[in-house]
């Protein structure tokens, strides 16, 4: 994996504590009501080549015998042994105020012991959400991300995941969304809870629409904001509401560092704050080797070959690096005082966790 320079990283930091650009409402909150909903449906994809189900998978015969008898042909289960038929769930995200006609995306998974679902086709499934109503209908060809090659006791490659595949425009919305539009007043729900963002949203929306009146928007909590349409925009409320949504606050957003040890991605933001503190780092490694030295006896004697493992040990200690941060010290500042000195990513980490074990790192730290 190619790593990001980390002086690359300080320069990014400095960037994004000089500027603060509003976020709009748009990205910081939804509209109770307008929201999507998840359907599943089980179905069959018919047509593959010798890579559905086997005879150890019994509810994709079973589905296929109830659907041949629905189309008037009666054939015994135990007499059916079709190795191009899977049994699939299917997922679908049926968006806000989508209408009969509609097309969708569906997401079709193999449910049974079908190794491969390329070049299938989903026969007409059934869509329903969590009530069981049906609001939306799939069907169309499989297209997978992969594909797997060869035959059974020889090489095979497989790549991506073959038995996962999507239809593009394969589902059809027969019912209308349950979404939900009032007349009013509105209710805006944050995405991520915040006091000061639902205030400041708050504020810009009675500076917009309450100057001279009562305010039109106030903050229940720290998710909901309520918001009551002027009486200019009674009979528009979608005009209001496009317009409510371009409005630009600045987000609060709470001091976070976030640590991939994985990856060696650490993330930090502007508000992290840093006691002052003096950091001492140093590195102290130790190699073990071990070589197998054969030992062969002289020609024509009763010695045996033997093995002779010959181990050593050698231990380095790199000397210590130190780093003095002053009051008022930011995320910013500690990282590149951390380049001044060589640091690595896998450094940082390392530093980050133990000052927040000190308690001089004033933020969240969230490992991944």
């Amino acid at each position: 994996m190619k790593a990001i320079p980390i002086g690359l990283l300080a320069a990014l930091l400095a960037g994004v504590a000089e500027t603060a650009v509003p976020t709009r409402i748009k990205d910081l909150a939804a509209w109770e009501g307008v929201r999507d909903n998840q359907l599943i449906g089980y179905g069959l994809v018919v047509g593959l080549a010798g890579t559905g189900d086997r005879r150890q998978t019994v509810f994709s015969v079973q589905t296929l015998t109830n659907m041949l008898e629905r189309m008037g042909l009666s054939v015994p289960p135990a007499a059916i042994r079709v190795n191009n038929t899977a049994a699939v769930m299917v997922t679908a995200t049926l968006p806000p105020f989508a209408q009969p006609g509609t097309r969708i995306d569906v997401t079709v998974a193999s449910a049974g012991d079908a190794s491969n679902l390329q070049g299938g086709l989903l026969l007409l499934t059934p869509l329903r959400a969590a009530t069981g109503e049906v609001f939306a209908a799939a069907q169309g060809a499989v297209v997978t991300g992969g594909f797997a090659a060869g035959g059974r006791g020889g090489a095979t490659q497989t790549l991506n995941h073959p038995t996962v595949g999507r239809i593009a425009g394969g589902g059809l919305v027969e019912r209308p969304a349950p979404s939900v539009f009032a007349p009013g007043p509105f209710r805006l729900q944050l995405r991520r809870a915040d006091f000061a963002t639902a205030a400041r949203i708050a504020e810009a929306v009675n500076k917009r629409w309450g100057a001279g009146e009562a305010p039109v928007a106030r903050a229940e909590n720290s998710a909901l904001v309520v918001i009551e349409a002027p009486d200019a925009y009674r009979a528009r409320p979608v005009e209001f509401i496009a317009q409510v949504e371009s409005l630009g606050v600045e987000a609060d957003r709470p001091a976070r560092v976030v640590v991939n040890e994985r990856t060696g991605t650490v993330v930090m933001g502007k508000e992290v704050r840093i006691a002052p503190v003096a950091i001492l780092h140093g590195a102290l490694s130790v190699e073990i080797q071990t070589a197998l030295a054969v030992s062969q006896p002289s020609p024509l004697s009763s010695g045996e070959t033997a093995v002779v493992p010959q181990t050593s040990v050698t231990a380095r200690e790199e000397r210590a690096r130190n780093v003095a941060l002053q009051e008022g010290a930011t995320v910013d500042d500690l990282v590149r005082a951390l380049v001044s000195i060589g640091s690595t990513p896998r450094d940082v980490i390392a530093i980050l966790q133990n000052l927040k074990a000190a308690g001089a790192l004033d933020a969240e730290l969230e490992i991944l």
